[in-house]
């Protein structure tokens, strides 16, 4: 294996100790409050967050997951009182999928949760440093949507092309 080579493993293989340390983070944290809600269900919360109402199959796309999986998490953040559900105005038998009041309030509290732990992690990083790691990241997370075929969802080609000069 080339030294190019090598480095990409390694590569895949602390963004994979990234997201596994993330994720003990999540499941540690949500379980502690949300007892029986699965922390993934957190995720699906940040998404409406950020796109607002959205039918069910447009969550499912979005989080590349199957609508089934998407179905299972809304009706737990329904029970728990954290989305609300109504009937899609040009089509009846479709559900648009929004953030409760409650379910705001529980993102906030949550995300300055999340924001803390980052905080903790990188307190000896410069905002420099964390800037330039997270366009690094947009880059190379666009270039992987590129290699899947899929469109770009947080860097147009033009904006990663300008980065990279």
């Amino acid at each position: 294996m080339g030294d190019r080579d090598e480095k990409a493993v390694q590569l895949m293989r602390e963004l994979r100790a990234a997201g596994q340390l993330q994720h003990a983070w999540i499941n540690q944290s949500w379980q502690r409050e949300h007892d029986g809600l699965h922390p993934a269900a957190a995720m699906l919360l940040s998404d409406l967050h950020a796109h607002g109402e959205s039918r069910p199959s447009d969550l499912a796309k979005r989080k590349m997951v199957d609508v089934s999986v998407i179905s299972r998490q809304i009706a737990q953040l329904t029970a728990a009182g954290l989305v609300e559900r109504r009937p899609a105005p040009e089509d009846g038998r479709a559900s648009l999928i929004s953030l409760s009041d409650t379910g705001r309030a529980e993102l906030e509290r949550w995300r300055l949760l999340h924001v803390d732990f980052i905080q903790r992690a990188l307190a000896d990083w410069t905002d420099d440093e964390v800037e330039a790691l997270t366009t690094r990241l947009t880059l190379m997370n666009h270039g992987l949507r590129e290699a899947l075929g899929q469109a770009p969802v947080t860097c147009p080609p033009a904006q990663a092309a300008e980065k990279r000069k």
